[in-house]
């Protein structure tokens, strides 16, 4: 069937859906040779297509030679766009050449399921040497220092000298793990032609997916539900994947919008099969300009989108009503029973009620598990055809669901549940006894999938023949959709996950990061790496707890349990047991087992252990994004967020996994990355006592903290530049931009005056009392105006921990206006040397002022929508400080 469509069908597409398809897509698939094309459609407005929102196999392909078995795909290249100029593939062969003839590869040799890129020597070469010459820079000027030991305040020398010394050793915990970063690039083709059997048949392992949520209002449940219908429409085989969502709230309105769930998708899962649609996500799908597709036929895949949109809208006023519903019916049960909470069958809800009573309410409830889709079998099953009852054809689309379960553990106020650890570790017990899939891949209820070749891009690495075995767990970075086009603060983050996580790839991998990351089984168990362990893994009661069938499922960790029963038909007693509050008393579950304890940063403590065990991790970063969640754009939230990972980073420095001293098969420098992850927050105290020198200026003399002055500040600025002049290179092979390091830069000062130096004190606090920083959700649910995508932003909610910064960057206002108050008073009375050190002084404030910019936006509120009102404030700022300054000095005298 030819491609050629009238203008008509042109017409109708624009008008249902509001887009134009690109007039070179008809020539291009136009013809009788073609029967499958993907056509991209575009909003009038949008600019033409980028090279990323290319076809899903070849930017996983290491080669860039596609997959054979792939639908081409319709794209332009975006003007003035580059190819990976600052890498380049470090030469290896496509099959395994020392290991034995195999069923795969080449000769029989096993294929190589990856490919490892290097930045290339013109870029990695003077990177380095500048690093080790702003080593040497930075010694030098502690010598300096140390031997022109002059100054006016002794015990604030003192203090500078410290802070610098501190400065320059973080600075080389931070450098030093970026010496060689390696890229890996997962070779789906090559995975393609291992585990493919033919018929649809595979042998990929199977995946357990796990989702927490613990609060439908803080955790909107629309938000969780799309995560679900992203993971059960991914590309993977049906009966190799299963999906858990544990309701740490135990609320029935999470359980019965997955059951609606479930029933949705039953029509949205294999419509994104049919159409090869991406994101599989409805949510962000549907929000798309440019949505993509495959069909031989265009005037279906307008009518099927339109009945699924027009479901999807169904499905979301459901989802809305859900309390409502739930309430109205449990009114209607309660005239004749007790005052409970009801399920739609008219039986009590075992978890937290409406209104909550003794047993029945958040932290007290019983446990509850229900399979809501069974695991399905091993054969295809298509769907019917254009009926009354059903408006899409599916004859020839797979309409099997992944298994899908609901888990909401027991709770009880005398047991400390371990937040969100504890809700992970009852879920590796439930699946291990359900489904018991070798991989685990855990996400946020906030992310979705937004690459369905994203599970098969992290097999890759866990099935290569090279490094496989040894490595416990694959980590994607984390991106959001929700993030203002300047990314205001930082939530990107993009320095770190492009930069510093890249680096990591070529020592022993990447550290753990909570969420996006595809975890082996047998390494959330505690067990070391097999390069480092005998043969065999024991099972002991004393360590893993006493149910039978959990530790026979760990005698064969490889092996998928065959769960095709209903659970009314299992030993549910079993169940219950592993998610019991008492299973774990005495057991080495959240130490040695699992996810760790009593610590706010359980992922990067659980990625610790398994790489001082020997285990090794990669980095995969893939186009289109793997994943991408909500973040919070409200300064105060993302700040409570940085202070809770900061706390976290310091109790693991205090705590038995230490990086410094920690027994294991650590790499030295990988020792080093975790040393630099655990005691950054330090840094903070003497930038806050930096940040507030300027109240010198009030004094009335001249106080300088080295002599003699000019010769000091020129070295801080040649060292601050190198500095910057590295940042040129780590820009260049980390793919990011100056906005990105920019932004990274000044949220690093924001959140050292703020989030990290309240870390510091909470930990100080622990260290006496015991008592360590509380968890807090962080809320994704905005009460600002909804017509503004972005109006949280603009919502300033003020906290104690902003106090430090406040009154850093008030001090330095100050020291500009009392600057400009000394100049008009002493006029003509300066010497020159004495207008350099002030123009040398004021750098400082300005520098310190640009670095704090995105936080003096965010006290403006809404009226920091226009960033220009900064350029009216702040020089009124300064001449009022001025003026009052002069005042003062008048009456005085």
């Amino acid at each position: 069937m030819a491609f050629s469509k009238s203008s008509k069908i042109r017409r109708a597409l624009q008008h249902i859906m509001g887009m134009h398809i690109a007039a070179e897509s008809q020539e291009r698939w136009s013809g009788p040779t073609t029967q499958l094309a993907r056509y991209y459609t575009y909003m009038q407005a949008m600019s033409p297509p980028t090279v990323d929102n290319a076809g899903l196999g070849q930017p996983l392909l290491a080669n860039g030679k596609g997959d054979a078995g792939a639908v081409p795909t319709l794209r332009r290249k975006k003007k003035g766009s580059k190819k990976e100029t600052y890498w380049v593939d470090i030469e290896q062969p496509d099959v395994l050449e020392s290991a034995p003839d195999l069923e795969n590869g080449s000769g029989g040799r096993p294929l190589l399921l990856f490919r490892n890129k290097k930045v290339k020597r013109r870029i990695l070469y003077p990177y380095r040497i500048l690093i080790f010459a702003r080593l040497i820079a930075v010694i030098l000027f502690f010598i300096w220092r140390l031997k022109n030991n002059i100054s006016d305040m002794i015990w604030l020398w003192g203090m500078s000298v410290a802070g610098d010394v501190w400065f320059g050793f973080s600075w080389l915990l931070n450098q030093l793990p970026k010496v060689n970063p390696i890229k890996s690039i997962p070779d789906l083709g090559a995975l393609k032609k291992t585990c493919d059997l033919g018929e649809g048949r595979s042998s990929l392992p199977g995946i357990d997916v796990f989702v927490t949520t613990a609060d439908p209002i803080d955790e909107p449940i629309l938000y969780t539900m799309n995560c679900i219908l992203s993971i059960l429409a991914v590309d993977y085989p049906v009966d190799k994947n299963a999906c858990y969502l544990s309701d740490d709230a135990g609320a029935l309105v999470n359980y019965e919008a997955l059951v609606e769930t479930a029933k949705f998708a039953t029509l949205w899962v294999p419509f994104c099969r049919k159409y090869c649609i991406e994101p599989r996500a409805p949510e962000s799908y549907f929000e798309l300009k440019a949505q993509s597709y495959i069909c031989s036929s265009l005037e279906d895949f307008i009518i099927d989108h339109k009945y699924v949109h027009r479901k999807y809208d169904e499905f979301k006023m459901q989802i809305e009503m859900l309390p409502d519903t739930i309430r109205e019916r449990s009114d209607t049960y309660n005239n004749i029973h007790i005052n409970a909470t009801f399920m739609a069958d008219g039986t009590q809800w075992p978890g937290t009620w409406i209104d909550p009573t003794e047993s029945h309410k958040k932290g007290h409830h019983a446990s509850i598990v229900q399979i809501i889709v069974n695991q399905p079998s091993h054969i295809p099953q298509r769907g019917l055809p254009v009926c009354a009852k059903e408006n899409v054809d599916f004859s020839t689309t797979d309409v099997r669901l992944p298994m899908l379960v609901y888990v909401s553990r027991e709770k009880h106020p005398s047991y400390d549940h371990q937040k969100k650890a504890g809700a992970m570790n009852v879920q590796l017990r439930v699946s291990a006894l359900l489904s018991n899939a070798p991989f685990i891949i855990n996400f946020d209820c906030d992310h979705y999938i937004n690459n369905s070749q994203s599970f098969r891009a992290a097999v890759c690495f866990m099935l290569d023949p090279r490094e496989g075995e040894n490595t416990a767990f694959v980590q994607f970075p984390q991106r959001f959709d929700n993030v203002d086009p300047t990314d205001r603060y930082c939530n990107h983050n993009r320095v770190f996950f492009d930069g510093t996580m890249l680096a990591l790839n070529g020592l022993q991998g990447p550290s753990y990061l909570g969420t996006g990351c595809m975890f082996r089984r047998i390494a959330l168990y505690g067990i070391g790496s097999p390069r480092r362990r005998a043969d065999g893994v024991t099972t002991r009661t004393n360590i893993f707890g006493n149910s039978t069938s959990f530790l026979r499922s760990m005698l064969s960790p490889d092996q998928e349990q065959e769960m095709s029963l209903k659970l009314n038909e299992m030993a549910i007693s079993e169940l219950v047991d592993v998610m019991a509050c008492a299973y774990e008393v005495c057991t080495g579950w959240g130490k040695d087992v699992g996810w760790i304890y009593n610590i706010a940063t359980e992922d990067i403590a659980t990625g610790f252990r398994a790489h001082r065990q020997g285990w090794c991790s990669k980095f995969c970063t893939i186009k289109p994004d793997a994943f991408r969640g909500t973040a919070p754009i409200n300064l105060t939230e993302r700040l409570l967020q940085i202070m809770r990972w900061s706390g976290g980073s310091l109790e693991l420095f205090f705590s038995h996994s230490n990086p410094l001293f920690a027994r294991g098969w650590l790499h030295p420098i990988q020792r080093v990355a975790y040393l630099n992850m655990t005691i950054y927050p330090i840094t903070s105290i003497f930038i806050v006592v930096y940040g507030l020198c300027p109240m010198m200026w009030l004094l009335p003399g001249e106080f300088y903290i080295q002599r003699p002055f000019t010769r000091y500040v020129l070295y801080v600025i040649m060292i601050i530049l190198m500095i910057h002049i590295i940042g040129v290179f780590e820009i260049k092979w980390a793919g990011i931009t100056w906005m990105d390091w920019w932004r990274n830069e000044q949220f690093f000062m924001i959140g050292a005056t703020s989030a990290y130096p309240t870390a510091v004190l909470y930990m100080l606090v622990k260290l006496v009392t015991g008592k360590g920083i509380q968890f807090r959700i962080t809320s994704k649910q905005t009460s600002a105006d909804t017509n503004d995508k972005f109006a949280d932003l603009y919502v300033f909610r003020w906290v104690p921990l902003l106090i430090p910064t406040t009154l850093v960057f008030a001090v330095n206002v100050g020291a500009i206006g009392v600057a400009l108050g000394k100049v008009i008073l002493l006029n003509g009375s300066w010497t020159a040397v004495q207008m350099r050190h002030a123009i040398l002084g004021l750098i400082f404030n300005i520098w310190v002022m640009a670095l704090l910019y995105p936080f003096a936006l965010a006290m403006l509120g809404k009226r920091g929508k226009r960033p220009i009102i900064l350029l009216i404030v702040l020089p009124l700022a300064f001449i009022t400080v001025g003026v009052t300054y002069c005042a003062i000095q008048y009456f005085l005298l």
